[in-house]
This record gives structure tokens, C-alpha cells and sequence, in this order.
């Protein structure tokens, strides 16, 4: 399991373990926080293709699927 400071989460970068449409390096380009500090929005950026994904952040914990870092 990665671990994870919602806080540091922008502009951090990760691979995708399966990449799709040949997209496997990402960037954290938008992250959105309550009042309480929750996370209500994580996108996504391709640096491949610039196409954006809104995805749950704590998938990126997941490191069957992510791993930290560009790989």
C-alpha cells in the first residue's frame, strides 16, 4: 500500500501498473479539499497525450494499479 499525504498530493507523479491507450505516466494536476480538508476532486494529467482523468484518490494507495513515481 503507498502512502499518502492527501496535502503533497499535487503535481506528485505516478505510473499506471496497466497502462490504457498506451497512457502510463501521469501528474496530479488538479486537487480540491473541504473546509475539513477532504478530498473532494483528484484529476489526473496524461503527459503523454495532456488528456485528464477524475479518479477516487484513494485508488492511488492501490499499488496493484499505481506505483509513486515515473517507472
Amino acid at each position: 500500500m503507498n502512502q499518502i499525504n492527501p496535502a503533497k498530493l499535487h503535481l506528485s507523479k505516478w505510473t499506471a501498473v496497466n497502462p490504457l491507450n498506451r497512457e502510463k505516466h501521469f501528474l496530479v494536476s488538479e486537487i480540491e479539499f473541504d473546509e475539513d480538508g477532504t478530498v473532494l476532486v483528484c484529476k489526473l494529467e496524461s503527459v503523454l497525450s495532456n488528456k485528464e482523468y477524475s479518479i477516487d484518490w484513494v485508488e492511488l494507495k492501490d499499488q496493484e494499479k499505481w506505483l509513486q513515481g515515473w517507472k
